[in-house]
């Protein structure tokens, strides 16, 4: 997928675009071109869980690590017609406008142009990935560099603290919903670990404090139900 992109290209109509996140699990995705964009977008794919083929004459050292594991298929050419047949999703990503266009205008599917909005059927916003916590940001095109800094305020405002929170938040909420009858002071329970409060300890206190604060609330509550 093409975040918001290298070049100050905005869509020449104002487009109001529907925010949403993607299940490519076990679906084609298919990407034209081998470069260094190419490579970033499998990656980002493969990782998603999708079947990624990369049509491309050549592939970036990282792409032909990633065929020799079999995480994605290569067809080792330019791109012709009818190579999106049954595909979920495409991206453009070659150095050449013309066949760019030629896959836009072919494709079945959902379509990404790189640095394109206007051949676009959706755009991938810059993104923040902290642990399962996904927080995605676009301008809608009208400035790529600001989605940039967006992203880079926000990485060093949410480090990676507060994905192993989460992920920690979670077996504790999983935890409560079991061991907790009373509702009321569950969801209390639960409202308090998400709470400013608690972003508020993450950064001052770190994350350990933090984790054990959660857990022995957890386990008054839990005490309390005994007879």
């Amino acid at each position: 997928m093409v975040k918001e992109g290298r070049k100050e290209v905005a869509p020449r109509h104002s487009v109001n675009y529907y925010p949403a996140f993607l299940n490519v699990s076990g679906k084609k995705a298919v990407i034209v071109g081998g470069g260094t964009i190419a490579e970033r977008k499998a990656i980002t794919l493969i990782r998603s869980g999708a079947r990624v083929t990369v049509i491309s004459p050549t592939l970036t050292t990282r792409l032909l690590r990633e065929k020799k594991k079999n995480t994605l298929r290569h067809i080792a050419r330019r791109y012709r017609k009818g190579d999106l047949k049954d595909s979920f999703l495409v991206i453009a990503a070659t150095d050449t406008p013309a066949v760019n266009s030629k896959v836009a205008r072919e494709a079945p599917s959902l379509v990404n142009v790189v640095d394109v909005p206007d051949e676009c059927t959706f755009i991938a916003p810059s993104v923040v990935q902290r642990g399962p916590l996904t927080v995605a940001i676009s301008t809608a095109g009208k400035s790529p560099a600001f989605a940039r800094t967006l992203r880079r305020e926000l990485e060093k405002t949410y480090g990676p603290a507060l994905g192993a929170y989460l992920e920690y938040m979670g077996k504790l909420r999983k935890e409560a919903l079991v061991t907790v009858c009373d509702r009321k002071k569950r969801e209390r329970f639960l409202k308090d670990l998400a709470s400013e409060r608690v972003l508020h300890l993450l950064r001052t206190k770190g994350l350990t404090y933090v984790k054990e604060k959660a857990k022995e609330q957890l386990l008054k509550l839990t005490a309390s139900r005994r007879p």
